[in-house]
């Protein structure tokens, strides 16, 4: 588990991603979900790594030895989000069950018309925030996601809902690049989501504490934030169970015109909040964390250091921002 979550390959690959779409399609989501228990079967007997990161991260969230049924749980967990994505993707929410608590707040952010920068992770589902265009449909949405990471999955998404696909920020551009693009975007007033709790190699990270150990979280995304002085919403798209998705927004306060040589030390704290925010919504969805890869292992994902301003050091630039989603 020393390896970092980028030299994981993909579950499957594109023919599976795209029988399961074909069945998806023709049988539809609950002859499809027949097909979880196979998947599920599948990660527990070959994925050998992401069962022993499943079993490691439900031991530190039970705070006790994972059994094996509680691994397949959370797997199947896992699955059946990959599988609504067909259906979320093609616009079909009425088959869901979306419960949504802070849209009012979010609102009020949306209405400042600066831009808002929506802050997701690989807690829950990050598709099921789709709903916001029908919520707000006067408002843009983009997404940065690594287009290259998740071959098949983009290759979905451009199959399904080619007018999205147009929308995304590829996550592999230089940093110089991926920020601008986002900065366009708010100034445009349009709403811009974000994966924010992983790191490619080499990037800058500070360790928080998070389920009683440290775990690095990229500071690139935070940083953005800070130097755009835009609204941040933090989005939880939380798998219930059966059809039901629980939708959680808030705003996150991130300090700007913060003097230089106070930086580093002003990201480290949003960063420890915004950790302490995860682990406040695992509490509610234990099943839903989808990161299988050993979080915690701060070594595996060299930091790079800051220079006295709080900047990425060496080169170091914003391509942490990645909206891959695999796992």
């Amino acid at each position: 588990m020393g390896e970092h979550w980028k030299q994981r390959p993909e579950g499957g690959g594109r023919f599976a991603i795209w029988l399961i779409r074909g069945i998806a399609r023709v049988g539809g989501r609950w002859i499809s979900r027949l097909l979880l228990y196979p998947i599920t079967l599948y990660f527990l007997l070959i994925r050998h790594p992401e069962r022993r990161a499943s079993a490691q991260y439900l031991g530190r969230v039970n705070q006790r030895p994972a059994r094996w049924w509680e691994v397949a749980r959370h797997i199947h967990c896992f699955a059946a989000t990959i599988l609504d994505r067909v259906f979320l993707l093609s616009g079909q929410f009425g088959k869901f069950d979306l419960r949504i608590s802070g849209s009012k707040e979010l609102h009020h952010e949306i209405d400042k018309g600066k831009g808002v920068l929506l802050f997701g992770s690989h807690l829950g589902s990050f598709e099921v925030l789709r709903v916001l265009s029908r919520l707000r449909p006067d408002v843009r949405v983009r997404v940065v996601m690594d287009r290259g990471q998740n071959a098949a999955i983009t290759h979905l998404l451009e199959a399904l809902s080619p007018e999205i696909a147009a929308t995304v920020i590829d996550a592999a551009q230089d940093g110089a690049t991926i920020a601008l693009a986002i900065k366009d975007a708010t100034d445009s007033g349009a709403l811009v989501g974000l994966l924010v709790d992983r790191a490619r190699p080499g990037e800058s990270l500070v360790p928080v504490p998070f389920l009683g150990a440290p775990a690095a979280l990229p500071s690139a995304p935070f940083l953005i934030a800070m130097m755009l002085d835009v609204p941040v919403v933090l989005s939880f798209g939380l798998y219930r169970g059966g059809n039901r998705y629980d939708l959680h927004f808030e705003p996150f306060e991130i300090p700007t015109k913060v003097p230089r040589a106070q930086r580093r030390q002003a990201l480290a704290d949003v960063q420890a909040r915004y950790a302490q925010r995860m682990e406040h919504y695992l509490r509610f969805a234990p099943y839903n964390w989808f990161n299988f890869y050993d979080f915690w292992n701060v070594d595996a994902t060299p930091s790079v250091p800051f220079s006295a301003d709080g900047r990425p050091a060496h080169g170091a630039d914003a391509r942490s921002i990645d909206g891959g989603n695999t796992a």
